[in-house]
């Protein structure tokens, strides 16, 4: 059973949110939070698989709560999904380095989202294409020398696992990267799992902003 903390000011949208999971038989609801303060304490208090977060909320936003969450040695297992609008579009990036492992549309069809849930639940990341060309439009304008990792770190990766990193930050799943490499589906994951513990990265999300910021994969790379 994955279990989900819904974080959003709004009742009536924490209520639809509670209906929906709930209604999910491998899925239920642990807790609503109407701010971030909430839903901190709250995610300490249950552990979570994931929390549905909102970004504008009083008290204390989304941001802040994901980056405590995430960041947080008791709460380090528990995953951040970020429901958002279009006119929000601006703290993506912010929200990535936080330690979000994705991004779902507030507009998302129903069961759009609960496959989204049980995606990030599993430790994949979850970027819509819209989220992932405005990730690189705030990496293109993003201050100099704000990294999340040098790009010495790639030093420690073979050629392959260069390449696989690459895939990774283009969205490619396993499945898909092990076509393209020709390796099968169970070594591409391998990859995978040591990029994560090289480059100490919670997830497939963070190895896409790091991927951009040591300079392996740029906007323009074909």
């Amino acid at each position: 059973m994955i279990r989900v903390v819904v974080a959003d000011d709004q009742a009536l949208v924490r209520g639809g949110f509670r209906v929906l999971v709930d209604s999910a038989p491998d899925l239920e609801v642990a807790g609503e939070a109407a701010d971030g303060t909430e839903a901190v304490a709250l995610a300490r208090k249950h552990l979570p698989d994931v929390v549905l977060m909102d970004i504008r909320m009083p008290h204390m936003n989304g941001l802040e709560a994901t980056r405590l969450i995430c960041g947080g040695e008791d709460t380090s297992t528990v995953r951040v999904l970020i429901l958002t609008t279009f006119d929000l579009d601006e703290y993506v990036y912010a929200a990535l380095r936080a330690g979000a492992s994705g991004f779902l549309l507030k507009d998302t069809p129903p069961a759009d989202l609960l496959a989204g849930i049980r995606v990030v639940a599993g430790g994949e990341a979850l970027l819509a294409p819209s989220v992932t060309r405005q990730l690189i439009r705030e990496f293109v304008r993003r201050p100099e020398g704000d990294q999340l990792a040098p790009p010495e770190a790639l030093n420690t990766l073979t050629e392959r696992e260069r390449e696989v990193l690459a895939l990774v930050a283009r969205g490619w799943s396993n499945a898909e990267i092990a076509e393209r490499l020709y390796l099968s589906p169970a070594t591409a994951k391998t990859h995978v799992g040591r990029l994560l513990m090289k480059l100490q990265a919670r997830d497939r999300t963070q190895l896409v902003v790091i991927a951009y910021e040591t300079g392996l994969v740029t906007p323009n790379t074909p």
